[in-house]
């Protein structure tokens, strides 16, 4: 059953010292867990339906603002920046919205899809200044500016910091009660998009903590420069550190080698579609009312549904975005 955001989450419950960590309402946890059935082929697959975890524009990235903007005040402005189709400035700027900020997001060019392009026009009507920059480069130099001459609170690529991976240490422990709950069974591997490597490091570091021995595969939507093992570990060691210095419990160690990566989904750019992924998201919409946007959860799923095809036990997916929200 869902609950408010009003209530203690598990985080919260494992380590009472941490809501001294400013955090905002903006979720309505713990998001469901169903099984897919009628995939070809598939015999034991489930989805973690985070898409469901916002009243809207719901996925992994609400989970990380709510501890980004926790010290976020009406009147406020927020600086964040991604692609032009990043998922993360929209939900920045949705979500700041709600209590009252607003955001300036320095964008990028990049490889689009419909989605990616439905995402883009959203982001520009939340934006005063919905201007698109040509290069990676000129947009960090933009943004560097904007934080030296301007008073904001400022959110980086993803959200993929400790503090907002602490979102994610809270949806792996909110998983581990579910599956205490016998909501579903203890999956033999999950499979999530791997971009900035928040979700995937706060993810490991809670199931650690849970007691939980489950490899996470990220599927890699992003440059293997920014999207590896090495980045995800550091950010879930950082995580543990944070942790620890307030709660004066040791550091939770994550395991590399229970971090796997899946290169064979990214298509040879950010944003460009995979075939495979286009036609598997087709599928799950035939038989269920989810929906999956090219960029991230389309590649995932292949891979969630190419693990759940040749290896034995249940596979979770972890849906990372409302893509029905932009579709109905």
């Amino acid at each position: 059953m869902q609950t408010h955001a009003a209530s203690v989450i598990p985080l919260f419950a494992r380590f009472p010292a941490l809501q001294s960590i400013p955090r905002a309402p903006l979720c309505l946890l713990p998001s469901p867990v169903e099984r897919i059935t009628g995939m070809p082929g598939v015999d034991s697959l489930w989805v973690k339906r985070d898409d469901l975890n916002a009243p809207l524009c719901g996925g992994n990235k609400v989970r990380a603002l709510e501890f980004l903007l926790g010290s976020v005040r009406p009147g406020d402005t927020v600086l964040t920046l991604g692609g032009a189709g990043s998922t993360h400035v929209l939900a920045t700027a949705i979500h700041a919205r709600r209590i009252g900020a607003t955001t300036t997001a320095v964008r990028w060019r990049h490889d689009m899809n419909s989605m990616a392009d439905a995402v883009s026009e959203r982001i520009g009507s939340e934006l005063d200044d919905p201007r698109i920059g040509a290069t990676t480069l000129g947009a960090l130099l933009r943004a560097g500016y904007l934080r030296l001459t301007r008073t904001v609170h400022f959110i980086p690529v993803g959200g993929s910091t400790p503090l907002g991976a602490l979102g994610h240490v809270n949806a792996g422990l909110e998983l581990a009660a579910q599956i205490q709950a016998g909501e579903m069974p203890v999956p033999r591997r999950i499979v999530l998009p791997l971009g900035s490597g928040g979700t995937m490091a706060g993810l490991a570091l809670g199931l650690s903590i849970a007691g939980l021995d489950i490899p996470i595969i990220g599927a890699r939507v992003a440059p293997r420069l920014f999207a590896n093992r090495g980045t995800v570990a550091r950010i879930a060691r950082g995580t543990a550190r944070l942790i620890a210095s307030l709660t004066g419990e040791a550091p939770h160690v994550i395991h590399a080698r229970k971090l796997g990566i899946a290169h064979q989904a990214y298509g040879g750019a950010y944003g460009r579609p995979l075939a495979a992924g286009t036609d598997a998201a087709s599928k799950l919409a035939e038989i269920s009312n989810i929906r999956l946007d090219d960029t991230y959860s389309a590649k995932a799923f292949v891979v969630a549904l190419e693990c759940a095809r040749a290896q034995e036990g249940p596979t979770l997916f972890w849906l990372t975005f409302d893509a029905r929200w932009l579709t109905s």
